[in-house]
């Protein structure tokens, strides 16, 4: 992974681990966004492998749903695409297109996280480095410096912490509480030569949080090394779910429940104690003898609705049924994933929020 260019600059001056200081902190994706950010495939791309038109519909199902609850904003590589996607959606009213040129979809990972302060400026990116899953897929020169795009048509601060990861890899409630797990953030694939304790402060540093939950393993078939959003979430500042294999031998059982077993010993950042909330496996998802990994943990908490990915399997009213109770003042919308989680992500992992300021 080469360095930022000359041109991906802060727009104000500022010293390591002053961010936070600032007063800028990650908010909670419950509260209030301005638009949800996504990076439309490529047909030539990698994360579909001869079923770029099979994602399709459930592309297109994402982005009319969000219609109701807040924009989006589309990066795309030109005007040939953007035209391309017009042809693909029903309405078009609620979408701003971007020309921020992607290598793959996975804007969750290599979108810019937006962090949120009271004084003005009040939004700023921060720009973590970002080698596609530990170096798995190259090319990403472009995924690299999409946060700094992003931020350029804004005219928003940008912080560059000099450190790998992805933001699938974390979980905040806002408040100053973080989830993560040790497969993804401590794998040396990312940060060698980084301590647990350096990576804790960056993530104080920059993400304004103070109390930083460790999770184990994360799921099979997962390319990420165990993304949390695969996992666990918060829905409320003290409460998550989490995701249970009751099949014993499922090789999901063992390290969810251990995951599940952490989880209730912990508490967030006032000492209150961590309230567990369970949410079922789908049946396993295969394709073509790979394991796919299908989690109902990966929705996406929009506005006015949650995004839910479900597999046409009996456990997905399961599903419905947990976040109904989650989020009673959001609409559920559960689209089927089966075709879009070959490319081993569902809507979490291809959406980013952008705070309303």
């Amino acid at each position: 992974m080469g360095p930022k260019t000359s041109t991906d600059r802060s727009t104000f001056p500022f010293t390591p681990g002053s961010l936070a200081a600032q007063g800028y902190r990650m908010p909670a994706e419950w509260e209030p966004h301005d638009a949800t950010w996504l990076s439309w495939p490529r047909r030539d791309g990698i994360s579909f492998p001869g079923a770029y038109d099979e994602v399709l519909p459930a592309l297109a199902a994402m982005v009319e749903a969000l219609r109701e609850s807040e924009s989006v904003r589309i990066n795309v590589e030109s005007e040939k695409q953007e035209q391309e996607i017009r042809r693909i959606l029903s309405r078009t009213d609620h979408v701003q297109f971007y020309r921020i040129p992607t290598n793959e979809p996975w804007c969750r990972d290599h979108g810019p996280i937006f962090v949120i302060r009271e004084e003005k400026p009040r939004l700023a990116v921060v720009d973590w480095d970002y080698n596609a899953w530990g170096g798995k897929y190259p090319p990403f020169d472009l995924d690299e410096v999409v946060p700094t795009k992003v931020a350029s048509y804004f005219n928003l601060p940008v912080f560059y912490p000099k450190l790998v990861m992805e933001g699938g890899s974390i979980d905040v409630n806002g408040a100053g509480t973080l989830l993560t797990t040790t497969s993804c953030l401590l794998n040396p694939n990312r940060n060698p030569d980084k301590s647990k304790e350096e990576i804790e402060q960056a993530l104080r540093d920059y993400l304004g949080v103070r109390n930083i939950l460790w999770l184990g393993d994360g799921i099979e078939g997962d390319d990420t090394d165990g993304h949390i959003d695969d996992i666990t979430r918060f829905i409320d500042r003290t409460t998550v779910v989490t995701a249970v294999e009751e099949n014993k031998n499922d090789p999901n059982h063992e390290p969810l429940a251990a995951n599940l077993e952490r989880l209730q010993g912990m508490r967030v950042e006032d000492g209150t104690p961590l309230k567990v909330v369970t949410l079922p496996m789908p049946p396993r998802v295969e394709k073509e003898g790979q394991r796919l990994p299908a989690s109902y943990a990966n929705f996406y908490i929009a506005n006015k609705i949650v995004l839910l990915p479900v597999f046409n399997s009996p456990k997905d009213e399961q599903a419905v049924d947990v976040l109904r109770a989650c989020f009673p003042t959001r609409r559920i919308v559960p689209l089927n994933c089966r075709e879009l989680v070959w490319g081993l992500g569902a809507f979490h992992c291809l959406t980013q929020q952008q705070p309303a300021v």
